[in-house]
């Protein structure tokens, strides 16, 4: 009798401990749970922050996740894309990644603390968008500036007297002034600032007089009058301005092509299920009426592709900007 005895208690045991631990083991909490961070790695009003503050807002609304957008500028982007890549891999800490930290960093500095490609994991393209060509207004009609070539020709008269501000070294921005200026035999002084946020500043302030800016940080100055656009650096015009040449167009620089890209990143390990979830939830995001128009007037060409597409994209991109860093001779300074 004392066997089924000791049956029947380990058999109400088991009853009664099941209901308690089965729901433990097997009902993860769905992500998200907390409020996720997406860290800009540039000071505010440039267009990384600009992208990083619409795709948050939309989250907010097509989701309902709360995104709060944390700026880190500093060292061309590295000191904010080091924070994530060194972050947890939970999917709570991203980075708005831009060509300049995940394309051309690796090739312009000596040593990065962190590998673009081995410490993350890409999630999609948000937008890609053309440089632009703006100088001070002021400086331009001093000098009868209304060209490119007018700029050219200023330049080769007088080198080393225009301060070229751009939004870091090694972003996308420096290095299509760098390319210009070897292609158009031409020095100007490079003035790095922590975005384009404070480079705009004092470029419509009259202390910088030549900035290659990405369009949409530039668009509202440029309508406004408080800065002069000569050309975009694309290989075609821009449909946000159409009657603005390109840099190749208008100093017969046929092999002239700069333009830019941001897209979102988690650290390396974080989940393949939270990656796809969050490249779903963007993707749709990007493709509201009213964020793709809004994005498009600005001069950027929303995406949301695959993180495959992505990373397929940076491996190219490494290869692109490695010989362009090679060939134009820039440094970080």
């Amino acid at each position: 009798m004392q066997q089924p005895r000791r049956r029947a208690i380990a058999l109400l045991l088991s009853s009664a401990v099941l209901p308690f631990a089965f729901p433990a083991a097997h009902a993860a909490d769905p992500y998200p749970t907390k409020p996720i961070r997406l860290v800009v790695p540039f000071a505010a009003g440039g267009t990384t922050d600009i992208l990083a503050r619409a795709v948050s807002a939309e989250l907010s609304k097509v989701a309902g996740w709360n995104v709060v957008v944390d700026n880190r500028p500093g060292a061309g982007g590295n000191i904010g894309a080091d924070m994530v890549a060194k972050s947890a891999p939970d999917g709570y800490t991203l980075l708005m990644g831009t060509v300049g930290t995940h394309g051309i960093n690796q090739s312009l500095y000596g040593k990065l603390p962190f590998d673009p490609i081995k410490d993350f994991a890409p999630i999609t393209l948000v937008a890609s968008v053309p440089n632009v060509l703006v100088v001070n207004p002021a400086f331009a009609q001093q000098n009868h500036i209304n060209s490119v070539n007018d700029l050219i020709a200023y330049a080769r008269a007088n080198p080393g007297k225009l301060n070229m501000a751009s939004s870091g070294n090694g972003t996308s921005i420096h290095l299509a002034g760098e390319l210009f200026k070897t292609q158009t035999k031409t020095y100007m002084v490079h003035f790095p600032y922590r975005g384009s946020g404070p480079a705009l500043t004092d470029l419509s302030g009259g202390t910088m007089q030549v900035m290659f800016d990405n369009l949409p940080s530039s668009m509202a100055l440029i309508k406004g009058g408080k800065i002069k656009a000569l050309a975009v650096t694309s290989a075609k015009p821009s449909p946000a301005l159409p009657d603005l040449p390109t840099v190749a167009q208008a100093a017969k620089l046929p092999n002239y092509e700069a333009s830019s890209w941001f897209g979102l990143l988690a650290p390396a390990g974080t989940p393949p299920d939270i990656i796809q979830k969050i490249q779903q939830e963007v993707a749709k995001s990007l493709a509201t009426p009213a964020v793709r128009e809004r994005m498009l007037a600005q001069g950027a060409d929303p995406s949301g592709n695959t993180p495959e597409q992505f990373a397929a994209l940076i491996k190219s991109e490494h290869v692109k900007w490695a010989k362009v860093v090679k060939d134009s001779g820039a440094k970080v300074d």
